[in-house]
């Protein structure tokens, strides 16, 4: 079971203290250090000193990292062209020497497009971007000669097919929660389908879908899910990590990766249960290191 620890920056966080806990991460550890692509906080929170860009941030991480993998989870079609996109996540992977994820999504947040003044669209409209984004940059990315692309939202013409990732395939992550659309763009594209913040069950049921899915594309898919992490060696530490990020210690026990040492692994053993080999632990406190190091030490050995 690999175990990923997955921030979420736009809450507030400067480079340095991502630096940070990318440096715990690998120092621990950990498989992959992931982060949100958003540019707008949510909830009660105010969001400073303000937001950084995910893609920057990774090739800052790609060169003062060495073993870690590196990722988005996700990055919004509405957010980039896809042609600039495969040029900056290929460039980042050559950075890192072949550490690099790309996690790729329709958008959601309505309020950080309308702040950035980002078209957000229909959520049809969305989808439809994600799957010319999906094949513009894999096929970019794969390409061996001139690349041209013909869709409703973008076309290429003319383009030589220099794009070039050090992987190949580099590793794409399609998540969601959609009983047909999704499954289908993730067994079409990806390397891995992600089920984010999803219960047990329904998690049980989307990884179904994406493996029917995967049985007409003839494809292989990693299946991973992400939870809020909250762990503490007493009922004392987990209350107070759970205040500290603004939560009820019930909910979190229902709805994440929380409560004590055995109860964390027992959930977590569960995902394992119904297919997933992979976690991404959603850490919202990061000046919290000690918490990295008490999964690190008494969470991760149980799993392996």
């Amino acid at each position: 079971m690999e175990l990923r620890i997955f921030t979420e920056p736009q809450q507030g966080a400067t480079y340095d203290q991502l630096l940070t806990v990318a440096r715990a991460t690998e120092e621990l550890g950990f498989d992959a250090f992931f982060r949100s692509d958003h540019y707008l906080a949510m909830g009660s929170v105010d969001g400073r000193p303000g937001p950084t860009d995910a893609w920057i941030t990774l090739a800052g991480l790609a060169r003062e990292t060495k073993r870690i993998r590196l990722g988005t989870l996700v990055s919004p079609a509405t957010f980039r062209l896809p042609g600039p996109l495969a040029v900056a996540v290929a460039q980042v992977d050559q950075m890192s020497g072949g550490r690099v994820e790309l996690g790729l999504g329709s958008g959601w947040f309505e309020a950080e497009h309308s702040a950035f003044g980002i078209d957000f669209g229909s959520v049809g409209q969305r989808f439809d971007k994600l799957e010319e984004q999906l094949a513009v940059v894999t096929g970019l990315l794969g390409a061996d000669g001139p690349f041209e692309f013909d869709g409703e939202h973008y076309t290429l013409t003319g383009n030589p097919g220099l794009v070039r990732s050090q992987q190949q395939p580099l590793p794409i992550i399609v998540g969601g929660h959609g009983r047909k659309r999704t499954p289908r763009l993730a067994a079409t594209y990806a390397t891995e389908f992600n089920s984010a913040f999803s219960p047990l069950a329904q998690t049980v049921d989307e990884f179904g879908w994406v493996r029917e899915a995967a049985l007409q594309t003839g494809r292989e898919l990693t299946l991973s899910a992400a939870q809020v992490l909250c762990v503490g060696r007493d009922d004392a530490e987990v209350a107070r990590r759970a205040e500290a990020i603004g939560r009820d210690v019930d909910e979190l026990r229902e709805n994440g990766f929380a409560g004590s040492v055995a109860e964390v692994v027992d959930k977590m053993g569960r995902f394992r249960e119904a297919g997933a080999t992979r976690l991404y632990l959603q850490v919202m406190d990061l000046s919290d290191l000690d918490h990295l190091s008490l999964v690190a030490e008494a969470v991760a050995p149980q799993l392996q």
